[in-house]
């Protein structure tokens, strides 16, 4: 299937790409050879393939939670620009 310029134009519009005219020309035989591959892929026979056949066996992979000693409220407000009482002071932003 041929891409014609307009094609391109459009879909680089959509994709809020500016393009070159000879970027234009790059990107419209890219579009047309991802689109020979889907149509090389829709002729296989598919049909004794049952749907997700391929999908892995999902298992958790978190690793356990452990109690471990955190930062004291000293050395994180250290860090601070400004604390008070505290807490952390940051500026207001809601008026």
């Amino acid at each position: 299937m041929a891409i014609s310029k307009n094609d391109a134009l459009r879909v680089a519009h959509l994709a809020r790409i500016d393009l070159t005219e000879d970027e234009l020309r790059l990107f419209a035989r890219q579009l047309e050879s991802i689109i020979e591959f889907i149509d090389k892929l829709k002729e296989l026979d598919v049909s004794s393939v049952s749907p997700a056949a391929h999908t892995p066996v999902l298992k958790n992979v978190l690793r356990p939670d452990t109690i471990k000693d955190s930062l004291s409220k000293e050395a994180v407000l250290g860090n601070a620009p400004k604390s008070l009482k505290g807490h952390f002071l940051v500026p207001k932003v809601i008026e």
